[in-house]
């Protein structure tokens, strides 16, 4: 029951906190939620250090409580100072942990830390669903390379785009709504250099709240992008791959030395299959309108070829007026 309103509170700090991990905490004694805190924002308090004053806040002293916290305590000074030292200062009686951290400059740290300072710890409480919650940072943190998300749009025969009309969105406001809310949570947006210049995309987020834009990257070998482009002409960065590009996984480490934890494809058919044939993709946003196109052009996506790039359906949501399947490659072929 803690542990689990740990994980809730910690989802406030969704589209917020980047590159660092969602983190919630809650202090407890005698069996009652005393505090809470979770990482709101890069810079603000980490979820304990929250936590603890949200308990002097509240008049109620954390001394001899117990902290639940989804992610292992930090142990360094960062942005800011170590969680471990907040937890012994505050006097608490035990740290009972959703997951480990697979940062290099935590891993296991922050236990041993709090272990030499007398205070007991346990792991695992809940950790699929911190891991769940935590995926991108966990996957950066593991592989060195960001999690590749791809959002595609078909009509109702599989096509991507009609050439009988003008470059135009397809899909319902309440589809859109959501594609804005899975750019919030990423890092980065990606498109190759045929798609910007003919849809003209702006690739930022604008029908939901946003304290931040993810990096547009365009793909762009032969140098062929539109000067009067969106992206190219406003304020917003974006990074153009220019020159021989020979190597997908190459980029994703580049852009992981950026921070970008992960990163959503939105291009066309050809760069959807680069990244499906090089097995760069972790999970898939198939999302199918009863539209029917009058000069379809064929996606090439399919189950099969979903199956084959090692992905398996996992769920389906209905946005707006669409339906989305939902692909995902499992951890073992990661």
């Amino acid at each position: 029951m803690f542990m689990e309103h740990a994980l809730l509170i910690a989802e406030r700090g969704r589209g917020k906190v980047s590159p660092n991990p969602l983190v919630g905490c809650v202090l407890v004694k005698d069996g009652v939620v005393i505090a809470e805190g979770w990482h709101d924002h890069l810079g603000g308090l980490h979820a304990e250090q929250m936590a603890i004053h949200d308990a002097e806040e509240k008049g109620h002293s954390p001394n001899g409580s117990t902290a639940y916290v989804t992610l292992e305590p930090c142990n360094h000074f960062g942005r800011t100072p170590p969680c471990t030292e907040a937890l012994m200062w505050a006097g608490v009686s035990e740290v009972i942990i959703a997951h480990h951290d697979p940062n290099p400059t935590v891993r296991g740290d922050g236990c041993r830390a709090l272990e030499d300072g007398g205070i007991p710890t346990r792991t695992g409480l809940m950790e699929a669903e911190a891991h769940e919650q935590m995926r991108a940072f966990m996957h950066w943190c593991t592989y060195r390379r960001p999690l590749v998300t791809v959002k595609m749009a078909l009509d109702a025969n599989g096509s991507v785009d009609d050439r009988a009309v003008e470059a135009q969105r397809f899909t319902s406001r309440g589809c859109l709504e959501k594609v804005h809310e899975l750019r919030r949570d990423c890092d980065a947006v990606l498109v190759g250099v045929e798609t910007v210049n003919r849809d003209d995309p702006q690739l930022n987020v604008r029908l939901v709240p946003a304290e931040r834009q993810p990096l547009r990257v365009v793909i762009d070998p032969n140098q062929r992008i539109n000067s009067s482009a969106q992206l190219v002409v406003d304020e917003g960065e974006t990074l153009l791959m220019q020159g021989e590009f020979t190597g997908l996984s190459s980029l994703l480490h580049q852009l992981a030395d950026r921070e970008v934890q992960r990163i959503l494809v939105e291009g066309g058919p050809t760069t959807v299959h680069r990244f499906l044939e090089a097995g760069l993709v972790d999970e898939v946003f198939l999302v199918h309108s009863e539209v029917i196109h009058q000069e379809p052009i064929d996606a090439g996506l399919s189950a099969k070829t979903l199956t084959d790039a090692g992905l398996t359906l996992s769920q389906e949501y209905v946005w707006g007026e669409e339906r989305v399947e939902h692909y995902l490659r499992s951890p073992t072929s990661a």
